[in-house]
C-alpha cells in the first residue's frame, strides 16, 4: 500500500512551478514523494494535463508496438492510455518509487523500475520496440543526454515518441544533441502541442511541448 508522505518542506500540494525549479535527483524524489497521492486529481485532471494522451496517440499513429518502455512513468498516465489502445507489454521507469507505487496499483504495466535515465540503463526486458515519455524531458528534470541511454536499450526500428518542454528544448540544447545522433535515428519529425487543455490556469494555459517522433535506425540504414 502506498503511504502519503509530507516532504519537500511544504505544507501544500506541489505544483508545476515547483517541478520546474528542481536542480537535483534528490529534490525530484522529495517533490514527487509529496505529489504522488494528489498528482492524478489535483494536477492532471484539474489542470487538463493532456500531454500523456498526445504522446500515446502519436505512438500508436506511428505504428508503435510493444514491448514499450514508458520513461518517467510516474503514476501511469501514459501506460493506462496505451493499454486502452491495445498496446501490450508496457514497462515503466521513474526516479520516484512513490509515483511508481501509484502506477503499480493500476495494473497496466508488465514491469516497473525505479531508476535514473540520465545514467546507463540495465533493464531485464530490453531491447524495446518502443520508447515513450510525457513530461519528463522538461525544466528541472531530464536533458538530452538521456536519449543516448534510451537508444542503447531499444531494438532496431523501435518507435520513439518523446515530449520535450518547448523552453527546455532550446535551453538544454536538444537540437544539437539530435544532430549528433546522426544516422542512429531516422524519420525524425517534431510536432508542437499544448501541454494542457482549456482547464489550465492562466499562467500555464499556453505552455507548449515538442513531440519528437523517430525510429532507431537499423544497421542497414547505418550502412547507406
Amino acid at each position: 500500500m502506498c503511504k502519503p508522505v509530507l516532504a519537500f518542506g511544504m505544507a501544500k500540494n506541489p505544483n508545476v512551478d515547483d517541478a520546474y525549479a528542481m536542480s537535483s535527483p534528490e529534490e525530484v524524489k522529495a517533490l514527487y514523494r509529496t505529489w504522488s497521492h494528489s498528482y492524478d486529481v489535483v494536477f492532471s485532471d484539474s489542470q487538463g494535463y493532456q500531454l500523456p494522451r498526445k504522446v500515446a496517440a502519436a505512438f500508436v499513429g506511428a505504428g508503435g508496438m510493444g514491448p514499450v518502455l514508458d520513461v518517467g512513468a510516474g503514476t501511469g498516465l501514459v501506460g493506462g492510455l496505451l493499454r486502452r489502445m491495445n498496446i501490450k507489454d508496457i514497462d515503466g521507469i521513474d526516479l520516484s518509487e512513490d509515483m511508481l507505487c501509484i502506477a503499480r496499483m493500476k495494473g497496466d504495466y508488465r514491469g516497473l523500475y525505479a531508476g535514473d535515465v540520465t545514467q546507463p540503463l540495465e533493464l531485464i526486458d530490453a531491447p524495446y520496440m518502443g520508447v515513450v515519455s510525457a513530461g519528463t524531458f522538461t525544466l528541472g528534470h531530464v536533458g538530452p543526454d538521456a536519449l543516448g541511454h534510451l537508444l542503447n536499450i531499444a531494438a532496431s526500428g523501435a518507435v520513439f515518441v518523446i515530449s520535450v518542454n518547448a523552453a527546455h528544448y532550446v535551453s538544454a540544447g536538444f537540437e544539437a544533441a539530435l544532430a549528433e545522433f546522426g544516422d542512429r535515428i531516422t524519420g525524425l519529425t517534431i510536432r508542437d502541442v499544448r501541454i494542457y487543455d482549456d482547464r489550465a490556469d492562466e499562467k500555464h494555459g499556453n505552455d507548449r511541448a515538442l513531440l519528437l517522433v523517430f525510429r532507431k535506425a537499423s544497421p542497414d540504414e547505418h550502412a547507406v
